[in-house]
């Protein structure tokens, strides 16, 4: 066994104080997206989706945000992948961010809803040939004998649509992620992290509270 017990960092690049953030928590979560997309390296839109599965069970997997407005966070998937079932039976969701560099993470508690065919349609329409491909030959979570079989099947598709056009299918499309409850973490010395939870109030607006770390 590996023991772990001796990796420690400490935290000090920043703070997060009442008396300097917004009264919106999606206009802190821009601020906070820009600032990562500054100094991080690799995908910052990279989100962890917490959801209940078919199972009972919770399971997370990484995705990539691809649009985020007051009205919440968009991310693209087969609809009837494993993930694309669960939420669709279990609409309440977590969505999120860690940025280590910045020492922060963000955590969004939402209520996943399609999104319209036109935005699914205009985001398929803008992705490359093999992605649009990709996501008509992958029955997504389905066993498969091997990855010689995907392949092929990817092979034939391209001969079968070669010079035509290529349409989103019907079980692909957006999640939208309407958020409840947002908590942003800011890294600090000793363990006590700067912790500010925004909570949705009945008439749009944002219970702010900091909570302990």
């Amino acid at each position: 066994m590996k023991d772990l017990s001796d990796y420690r960092k400490s935290y000090d690049k920043s703070e997060l104080l009442e008396n300097t953030i917004p009264d919106d928590a999606i206009q802190l979560f821009h601020n906070w997206f820009y600032e990562a997309e500054e100094q991080e390296n690799g995908e910052v839109n990279a989100m962890t989706v917490s959801s209940i599965g078919l199972d009972g069970f919770p399971k997370s997997r990484v995705v990539l945000l691809k649009k985020f407005n007051e009205e919440g966070f968009i991310f693209y998937t087969n609809y009837n992948s494993e993930k694309g079932k669960a939420i669709l039976q279990h609409p309440n969701v977590c969505i999120s961010f860690f940025w280590p560099i910045l020492e922060r993470q963000v955590i969004i508690k939402g209520i996943a809803e399609k999104t319209s065919d036109t935005i699914s349609d205009n985001y398929f329409d803008s992705r490359p040939e093999g992605s649009k491909l990709g996501a008509i030959v992958s029955n997504q979570s389905e066993i498969i004998p091997s990855r010689d079989y995907l392949d092929e099947k990817l092979k034939n598709l391209e001969t079968e649509v070669s010079g035509s056009e290529i349409k989103r299918p019907e079980n692909w499309g957006g999640f939208l992620v309407k958020p409840v409850e947002v908590e942003f973490w800011q890294g600090r010395a000793n363990r006590l992290h700067d912790r500010i939870r925004y909570k949705l109030e009945a008439d749009f607006s944002w219970k702010i509270d900091r909570l302990s770390p």
